[in-house]
């Protein structure tokens, strides 16, 4: 009997990218900002510049840091949300020093912001502010303070501004796209107000606190940035030029610190991973990667010495990166990225039956692991047996929320094992949580065109077309369906 996919993606996340154009004024909540856009609306906004930053291949889409940046963004958004928002937490293949907040709970942090923090503390202190800036709603307080700005041009400009800096274009290539989008106003609303920022410093301090970081971190990162800023725009860090700093606004940050009472946080061992994961994944080749990591030497740090491996492994040295994951294991068992990168260097050493075991092994210790499950999976396709990542996947989906990366490789194991109407259902599912409901309903079209679905199958996907249709614009959700 065909397994089916045993849940149901939240109707909240599935909007296309330019319905939130398409509808008549809307109503007042009660916030003047709400008048213009309301919070629901935020999250369609927000869910169409992620669509275009996926579509633009500029977010790192690797479980491990996917899961360390929503383990701590979590922490933090729980001190500050009142429920209103789901967070979502990513990070993107950036270079530049920079954070921003999307509308609607969507927070992305750079890579080259990750690797220049020097603890955990400071790195929470940018996303606690960021934060802050979400459930503060000061995008949408900026759009009332402008309300000539029409959503769907927003949405255009805020993805113009960000793959600009994504793509570490020239201030040329960049006033380009912005003015290609029509975005002469779109820097107004990543660039909050003075009042904004001080807001978000407030907010984002108490919120670190709650969340047992040391608020510290916020002005000890803020300081950095503006010590190492020199006198010409261009050429300061973008987070500077986002977040502009001054002495006053450092010194009532300090001040703020001291009504607080005092907080310690050590950082954690997946802080220091990572960073060096990130290093490894962002490096200009893997030549580089590995010259980075033995620079450092006989370090006692878990992260240089992760580092290292997954660099020799880049390198297809995967004796040596084994031997060094295999010591990483024995020292300590219960660090299951460890498994996961001796297991992935087996594999590269073609020891399929070795790693599936190590695999085996990581999955009694934490058996819904997501990134674990995700290499496993990829790991059992590739040794033939996409059955049973089938299996282990279903699984993951029916207890953990889902991922697109998820959803993905679920549809992956089920084209391999030959079910070709699952991959197409588990493709429109995956289209569906990326915001893009055009493609996910032409994967339905082909699943209700295969001979080999069933008749309750077909009701099934039908019903979810009809569902999809709902965002879609009035005049567009008759052709959808029924094309």
């Amino acid at each position: 009997m065909r397994r089916r996919l045993a849940f149901a993606l939240m109707a909240g996340l599935l909007w296309h990218d330019l319905c939130v154009a398409q509808s008549s004024e809307l109503p007042d909540f009660g916030s003047p900002a709400d008048s213009v856009l309301s919070k629901s609306r935020e999250q369609q906004l927000g869910r169409s510049v992620m669509l275009q930053l996926r579509n633009a291949d500029v977010i790192i889409e690797d479980p491990l840091l996917s899961e360390y940046v929503r383990v701590i963004g979590s922490q933090l958004a729980s001190q500050a949300n009142d429920g209103d928002f789901k967070f979502e937490f990513f990070v993107v293949d950036d270079n530049r020093i920079n954070a921003f907040a999307l509308p609607g709970g969507f927070v992305g942090i750079n890579s080259g912001l990750i690797i220049a923090s020097d603890n955990e503390n400071e790195l929470a202190g940018v996303l606690a502010h960021e934060v802050s800036h979400v459930t503060q709603r000061h995008i949408a307080r900026s759009l009332y303070e402008n309300q000539r700005t029409s959503l769907v041009s927003l949405a255009a400009m805020l993805a113009a501004v960000l793959l600009g800096a994504a793509a570490d274009l020239g201030g040329d290539a960049t006033t380009g796209l912005v003015t290609a989008a029509q975005a002469a106003g779109a820097q107004q609303h990543i660039n909050f107000t003075r009042a904004h920022e001080a807001e978000a410093d407030r907010v984002g301090m108490d919120v670190l606190a709650a969340a047992g970081f040391d608020p510290n971190g916020m002005a000890t990162f803020f300081e950095k940035l503006s010590r190492g800023g020199s006198l010409t725009t261009e050429s300061l860090p973008e987070m500077l030029q986002t977040h502009p700093m001054s002495t006053g606004r450092i010194a009532e940050a300090r001040a703020r610190i001291r009504q607080l009472p005092p907080t310690k946080h050590e950082d954690s061992v997946a802080y220091g991973l990572a960073k060096a994961r990130l290093q490894v994944l962002t490096a200009p080749t893997p030549e580089r990667a590995l010259q980075r990591f033995e620079i450092r030497g006989e370090s006692a740090k878990l992260g240089d010495r992760y580092g290292l491996a997954l660099a020799l492994a880049g390198l297809e040295r995967g004796d040596e990166a084994e031997r060094i994951f295999r010591d990483l294991v024995a020292e300590n068992p219960h660090i299951i990225a460890f498994r996961i990168g001796q297991a992935e260097a087996l594999m590269r050493s073609g020891l399929t039956e070795q790693a599936l075991d190590v695999y085996a092994e990581a999955l009694e210790l934490s058996p819904r692991h997501i990134a674990l499950v995700i290499s496993y999976a990829e790991a059992l396709i590739v040794a033939g047996q996409p059955a049973r990542a089938h299996e282990v996947l279903l699984d993951l989906l029916n207890n953990v929320p889902a991922t697109p990366t998820q959803i993905a490789l679920l549809a992956r194991a089920a084209n391999a094992e030959g079910d070709v109407v699952s991959a197409y259902h588990y493709m429109s599912e995956y289209y569906a949580s990326i915001g893009d409901l055009r493609l996910a309903m032409s994967q339905l079209r082909m699943a209700l065109e295969s001979p080999d679905a069933t008749a309750i199958e077909r009701a099934r996907f039908e019903a979810r077309m009809h569902e999809f249709a709902e965002y879609l614009p009035e005049d567009e959700r008759d052709r959808d369906v029924t094309n």
